[in-house]
């Protein structure tokens, strides 16, 4: 069993910054897959980001403007969104993923508001 652990979000202003992070602890396989997802208000939940030991894939609408990193020595994952717009009101969540199945966060909250 692995546990996900996000922290990083709160309020912030559009056009501001803000990073995620995703802690992952317990039986790790090294072969895995660590992804952001994100699930607004009267949404379904959809992808962000996800990365492996040497890939990285990105939903359309988050090119360019945010970036997902791992830190395997910490087993941490990061979501950095620069240039937030209201529309990316959401919670975000963690999710690994390997042979043995998937595992979600409970999810930060991220509020981007004047």
């Amino acid at each position: 069993q692995v546990q996900l652990v996000e922290s990083g979000g709160g309020l912030v202003q559009p056009g501001g910054s803000l990073r995620l992070s995703c802690a992952a602890s317990g039986s790790i396989f090294s072969m895995n897959i660590m992804g952001w997802y994100r699930q607004a208000p009267g949404k379904e939940r959809e992808l962000v980001a996800t990365i492996t030991s040497g890939s990285t894939n990105y939903a359309d609408s988050m090119k360019g403007r945010f970036t997902i990193s791992r830190d395997n020595a910490k087993n941490t994952v990061y979501l950095q969104m620069n240039s937030l717009k209201p529309e990316d009101t959401a919670v975000y969540y963690c999710k690994y993923s390997s042979w043995s199945g998937d595992q979600w966060g409970h999810g930060t909250r991220v509020t981007v508001s004047s």
